[in-house]
């Protein structure tokens, strides 16, 4: 069983779509992918060539190796900094420039502070390196009030932070077809929370009730690669995104998401990987009845 929602209102996106497995499939939220809507458009009707019926009894995804999408993608996910809290200190690169609400600019010094009538405006700051409690981050951060504390928010583009995600959630060190089932994963979960975010303010957090996000601290070589090379690569269902859910192991795995449906092993996805198995392999043991499917800009 898999996981599926539908994408909603995206007008100035398109997938190219891929083959698809075969294999039993039920999307717990009960959606028709044939159905449409009066005034939006389902991620179906932005293919530019939707997936083939799930009738083919084959087991592995049919791999889109070596098809890439423009390099002007760019979407953007907002991360709440929520393994940061309580903000003790920020500290910001000579570059960065931080402004109020209003427009008005404000001290890095003074960010944190409340003043007469900004109690609580939410804080900007771009255009360089920033510092939250230590831990580097870059994009635009925001600080927005929450329950009356600040809260960071990072808003960076999608394949950086899917960088990120796969060296924080898996050992730069595994093998390069387990790190791209990885950066996989995480991209297609994060797409999921771009439909659905957690909150009117940010799309997901950055801890392991979502998936783990740390910054530049958590890129490496390997994983820069591994996003690369999947580069704007999802799940896809019907014109649904696959919510790619994984754990560390199998026994997690069920524990934890067998009422969700399918689950990715990590570890069973570098033993596969070990075993000569390709990163398309790999994510159609764990998710079948998917397709892969890439994001592009505009339709063009």
């Amino acid at each position: 069983m898999v996981r599926a929602w539908p994408i909603l209102g995206w007008g100035a996106m398109a997938l190219m779509g891929a083959g698809i497995v075969g294999g039993s499939f039920l999307a717990l939220d009960r959606f028709d992918a044939d159905a449409r809507s009066r005034d939006t458009l389902h991620l179906l009707d932005l293919l530019d060539a939707p997936p083939l019926s799930g009738a083919s009894t084959e087991t592995d995804i049919r791999s889109t190796k070596g098809t890439r999408p423009p390099s002007d993608l760019a979407l953007l996910i907002r991360v709440a900094l929520v393994s940061r809290t309580p903000i003790q200190s920020i500290r910001a690169s000579a570059t960065t420039t931080c402004w109020l609400a209003d427009g008005s600019v404000i001290a890095v010094n003074q960010l944190l502070k409340d003043s007469a009538g900004t109690k609580n405006s939410t804080r900007f700051c771009k255009g360089g390196g920033m510092q939250i409690n230590g831990y580097s981050y870059e994009g635009t951060l925001e600080l927005v009030r929450s329950q009356n504390a600040w809260l960071a928010v990072n808003e960076v583009s999608l394949e950086n932070y899917v960088a990120s995600v796969v060296g924080a959630e898996m050992p730069s060190g595994w093998h390069g077809e387990a790190l791209k089932a990885q950066a996989v994963a995480a991209r297609s979960y994060a797409v999921t929370h771009l439909a659905r975010p957690a909150s009117l303010t940010y799309h997901l957090g950055d801890t392991t009730r979502w998936q783990v996000f740390s910054g530049p601290s958590s890129l490496s070589q390997q994983s820069m690669r591994a996003t690369q090379e999947t580069r704007g690569m999802v799940l896809s269902y019907r014109g649904g995104i696959v919510e790619s859910l994984y754990a560390s192991t199998q026994a997690i795995s069920e524990e934890a998401h067998r009422h969700l449906g399918a689950s990715m092993s990590q570890h069973g996805a570098q033993r596969l990987a070990t075993q000569g198995l390709g990163f398309d392999e790999i994510l159609g043991r764990y998710y079948q009845g998917a397709s892969l499917a890439q994001l592009r800009r505009n339709g063009s």
